[in-house]
């Protein structure tokens, strides 16, 4: 019996001092060299920025998974003004000539989502071809009557984004205002009565989701990375919109109530489990939802939005999950689920297994350490 007590005594000593340990900020320093590592091991991997990617079949390299990718380099290069980071954009989009997968006349999100790369690089040196096909794009939605394109929650991510920055650059409100008919629609809408649930704050994927969909323990479907691309496209969306810009109190009410909503569903490991609300279906480490969602949070703290005193140990939680449990020495990133629309799609995650895309869940880390990183300020 006195042994057994010690050993209890002792598992919550060292219980205590792991979870104290994992609410220890890292410095400056160590937050950026590991952000510098996995994106070292990625553009080593990937010397040629327009090569095509040959998976279950080829894809052009400006698909919104690279584009999710070349958001985090930015946010990297940020702060990190390495030349080779912005060459490595340029000639991204020079390969694809600043074209959209699609044409002009795309209305994919998916396909429009290098565009907030191609602003990015345009507003750093601002040559017309840089964006000339993006805007043409977007002036063409813009002209049509049709706003039901955002038919699942990933596109609020790919697209939104391109819609405020445009509005800034170009002093048009009609980038606002389509960008909010397109996301109401979206929200309240989409589906019946919409693919946001004001009940828990929280987004099915798509209407095939919407209930009477369940998970198997009775609860509603909401997945992990679906949730963190609206979180997402918010932070980016109230990044760049003027303070009077039109409907920004909304997006900036539903991002508080989402990221409330995140926090009893954390994992004591710092994780989030890719089913939010079952987390016996496929349950684990997953880390392109953690990512984003401490890249909404960590924002939301930098603006003053969220309480530092509430927040920043959910978001310390995360980024030493991250960095502890999937960061390999070489600077892959394990722990990340592959494509797909829900819980089930491309499991197991694990340490080592390679997903079908690597590019998007770097670009989530990327985003996520960036603003760490500013935290500590």
């Amino acid at each position: 019996m006195k042994n057994l007590k010690f050993l209890l005594l002792l598992f919550m000593v060292i219980y205590v001092a792991g979870i104290s340990k994992a609410q220890n900020l890292p410095s400056q320093k160590e937050i950026m060299d590991k952000m510098i590592l996995a994106n070292a091991w990625f553009m080593n991997k990937w010397p040629d920025p327009g090569a095509v990617i040959v998976n279950d079949k080829t894809r052009p390299s400006h698909i919104w998974t690279r584009a999710v990718y070349y958001e985090g380099l930015m946010a990297l290069y940020g702060l990190n003004h390495d030349k080779s980071y912005y060459e490595y954009a340029v000639a991204w989009g020079e390969s694809h000539k600043w074209g959209l997968n699609g044409g002009v006349q795309t209305r994919n999100a998916d396909n429009q989502c290098c565009g907030q790369t191609y602003i990015d690089l345009y507003l750093i040196d601002q040559k017309p071809e840089r964006i000339k096909d993006l805007k043409a794009s977007i002036d063409l939605m813009l002209a049509s009557e049709k706003i039901d394109d955002w038919s699942w929650i990933d596109a609020l991510q790919m697209a939104m984004p391109v819609y405020a920055k445009l509005g800034v650059l170009y002093k048009d409100n009609r980038y606002f205002e389509r960008m909010y008919q397109m996301y109401n629609h979206s929200k309240n809408i989409q589906g019946g009565k919409g693919l946001y649930n004001p009940k828990d704050n929280l987004w099915w994927r798509d209407k095939d989701f919407v209930p009477p969909y369940k998970e198997p323990n009775g609860e509603d479907c909401y997945w992990s990375r679906g949730n963190g691309w609206v979180l997402a496209a918010l932070v980016r969306v109230l990044e760049v919109m003027p303070k009077d810009a039109p409907h920004r109190k909304e997006y900036q009410q539903t991002f508080e109530k989402m990221a409330k909503a995140l926090i009893p569903i954390q994992r004591i490991d710092g994780f989030w489990n890719a089913s939010l609300h079952d987390p016996n279906n496929y349950g684990g480490k997953e880390l392109t939802g953690t990512a984003l969602f401490a890249y909404g949070m960590a924002w939301g703290i930098n603006h003053g939005i969220l309480s530092k005193k509430k927040y920043q140990p959910i978001v310390i939680n995360a980024w030493n999950a991250m960095v502890n449990n999937a960061v390999h020495p070489n600077g892959f990133l394990g722990y990340v689920q592959g494509t797909g629309k829900q819980p089930s799609d491309s499991q197991p995650t694990s340490y080592d297994r390679v997903p079908n895309f690597e590019d998007y869940g770097l670009g989530c880390f990327l985003l996520a350490g960036s603003e760490v990183y500013r935290m500590k300020n």
